[in-house]
């Protein structure tokens, strides 16, 4: 797996959501959970794009959400999770 990050995410990730490509990498690294496809008619994809939440090694619980091809994880957002997310995962994933 190789995670792409686009100058425009990137600088998204930076100034709105204070998220690092670090902070990216150590979720991917300590997901527990699964992946949730995004059926929202205005975030299909194909590939279809895919989140999941998992915590950095600080304890930062994030949202990231992606789109894979292959090796490539392209990287759409990542952001803080929000309480729906949460519950959402939780109640999939038990975690």
């Amino acid at each position: 797996m190789r995670l792409v990050i686009s100058q425009a995410v990137a600088k998204k990730l930076a100034e709105k959501h204070r998220v690092s490509r670090r902070e990216l990498e150590q979720c991917f690294e300590n997901r527990i959970g699964g992946l949730l496809l995004d059926t929202r008619e205005e975030h299909r994809t194909d590939p279809p794009t895919l989140w999941f939440l998992a915590e950095t090694d600080a304890g930062r619980k994030l949202k990231v959400v992606f789109v894979q091809r292959g090796e490539l994880v392209f990287v759409k957002t990542a952001y803080d999770a929000n309480d729906d997310e949460k519950e959402i995962y939780m109640e999939k994933f038990g975690v």
